[in-house]
């Protein structure tokens, strides 16, 4: 639902016009996304031709910002156009490190540390001590959780490996010292404490799997059914499968099995394989969260058991060894969205899991969640944290270096701190909580709506179910899909599935953000119980077994050949 403000009189006048603009957006048909040979650009430029297509364009957007309701994106962002739009005439870089600042003076840094000290305080974790290793460090993406997680693997995978960060004195040439990754030596002499393993669910968003083969870390599946080594022979014993599966198998609602982790975990924990675990809080298509609690609680007996504590490495520098010691495990939360909002629920009196740095050892190593998602951003941005201590970042470098760059990338957006700071500097924890609490009265509302009046229709029209689901506290509402014009009316979200040998169905969602009201659910409704809304069959041939669509794709479109079933991997 959305959120309430405390208006100048100006803002008021201005909420009122927006309010009439989409009034009558909404009575009148959908206007068109001007063609790409509109916008074709050539030597001369558009000249007088520019100003009409960004009106033509900006009609455009604003008529699907009225109907949008299928992806986990906040719209309402007045605060931003109201109070930020100065910053516009200003490049806003805050490269490197976010707690050096830079030489690059057009920087939000102080906006940023004070985010991630927000930030900091919600997830149960000391806010940031370059002195203390239990403290926070993180930084606000410039990407969508994509980035953190992929930065987030990469310092787990290096962690847990034993890769160790040197500072070596300068050559004879040059006084500059040099940083140096060195491959710590196992105390042990275990040949796999080097070799790390990724477990996450079949639920998990697509950017898990694809940071896990860009950084080279192998899923438990894939190392399992190597043939160089003698663990397939188990697979049936432990996953009670013929092979090892590429993912944890989750259960209906979208949580993952936490049995099936721990039994995968304690596998391959048994082989001296370091191991890292990614929970999910708020999944992609289902919104589910993952009971991060008990997987966290239970994994611990299997590490202690395994001896994956305070593993011992042996490290030369300077010509003299020295002993570091590293966890042999990495938890990573993808919060993409519930992160953000869950402390507030709880606040609220919601029964939502636990799944933060307050966690007890063997706790979490890192957390991720999605700015432009909840609570809003004009575009991708969040917030990734880990503890200073299991950071691997630069030794402190001299004056001439502006700021270590312990980032994923190099130059990061200014902007989108100042937008995250705007925000909470806005609205008090209260405020929050009735925000969070509002979304998901929606959900509950949405999802009651469906079952009272859409059900009974197709019932009564003798089409196939609605098949309506809503997760547990979640803002995700998932129904069997309508006809395309009201997929794209309303920008709703969809993922085909198989359906038998040579079927498939297509769901879709909505998801109840802070600007989806009551009204607009209302109006989606009326469109559902129209007599051509749905389909006779939820159900559509394909031309072979293979031909599952990624994402969806028009029924006229199914014989097109995709290799790949990409379900509940959507929008990042």
């Amino acid at each position: 639902m959305a959120h309430d403000r405390n208006d100048t009189p100006d803002r008021e006048a201005d909420h009122a016009t927006a309010s009439r603009d989409e009034e009558e957006a909404a009575a009148h048909k959908a206007p068109p996304m001007p063609p790409d040979s509109a916008f074709k650009l050539g030597p001369a430029g558009l000249k007088e031709k520019r100003p009409r297509l960004l009106a033509d364009l900006q009609r455009y957007l604003d008529h699907q910002r009225h109907y949008f309701l299928g992806y986990q994106v906040n719209q309402g962002l007045d605060d931003v156009a109201y109070d930020l739009s100065d910053l516009l005439r200003v490049h806003t870089n805050n490269i490197g490190d976010p707690f050096k600042d830079s030489n690059l003076r057009t920087h939000t840094k102080p906006l940023e540390r004070a985010v991630l000290a927000y930030y900091a305080d919600l997830w149960g974790i000391a806010p940031h001590d370059e002195k203390d290793p239990k403290s926070a460090w993180g930084y606000v993406l410039s990407m969508g959780s994509s980035e953190g997680n992929i930065y987030g693997l990469l310092n787990a995978r290096d962690f847990v490996s034993g890769k160790h960060l040197l500072l070596e004195r300068g050559t004879s040439e040059s006084r500059v010292p040099r940083l140096a990754m060195a491959q710590a030596t196992p105390v042990t002499g275990n040949p796999n404490a080097t070799v790390p393993v990724i477990l996450f669910s079949r639920e998990s968003h697509y950017s898990i799997a694809k940071s896990a083969h860009t950084l080279g870390i192998p899923t438990f599946g894939a190392m399992g059914n190597d043939p160089k080594r003698d663990y397939l022979k188990d697979a049936r014993r432990v996953m009670g499968t013929p092979t090892w599966p590429t993912e944890v198998p989750s259960h209906d609602d979208g949580r993952i099995d936490v049995d099936g982790l721990v039994r995968a975990v304690d596998y391959f924990a048994e082989k001296g394989h370091p191991v890292v675990v990614v929970l999910n809080l708020g999944t992609t298509f289902k919104g589910a969260y993952d009971d991060v609690e008990e997987a966290v609680s239970r994994l611990g007996g299997v590490f202690e058991r395994h001896g994956m504590y305070d593993r011992e490495f042996t490290v030369e520098r300077d010509g003299k060894k020295e002993r570091i010691k590293r966890d042999g495990f990495w938890i990573h939360v993808d919060g993409a969205l519930g992160a953000n909002y869950v402390p507030f629920l709880a606040k609220a009196g919601v029964a939502v899991p636990k799944f933060d740095f307050s966690l007890p050892r063997p706790g979490v190593s890192s957390i991720v969640a999605s700015g432009h998602k909840y609570p809003g951003c004009p575009w991708p941005c969040g917030v990734f944290m880990t503890r200073r201590g299991l950071q691997l970042q630069p030794p402190p470098m001299a004056d001439y270096v502006g700021s270590p760059d312990t980032t994923f990338a190099g130059s990061r957006n200014g902007f989108s701190a100042a937008v995250l700071w705007n925000f909470f500097a806005e609205h008090s924890h209260d405020d929050q909580v009735r925000m969070a609490k509002g979304c998901h009265d929606t959900a509950v509302y949405t999802a009651r709506r469906l079952e009272e009046k859409v059900a009974p229709r197709l019932r009564e029209l003798g089409k196939d179910p609605l098949e309506r689901e809503l997760t547990r506290h979640s803002f995700s509402v998932r129904f069997r899909a309508p006809v395309e014009r009201i997929i794209e009316k309303y920008s709703l979200a969809t993922v085909t599935v198989p359906f038998g040998e040579s079927s498939v169905k297509t769901y879709v969602h909505l998801f109840t953000m802070p600007h989806v009201t009551e009204a607009l659910i209302d109006e989606l409704i009326a469109d559902l119980m129209e007599e051509d809304a749905f389909p006779a069959s939820a159900v559509r041939p394909v031309a072979t077994r293979a031909l599952i669509p990624e994402q969806h794709t028009p029924a006229e479109e199914t014989e097109v050949l995709y290799s790949v079933a990409m379900t509940d991997r959507g929008f990042a």
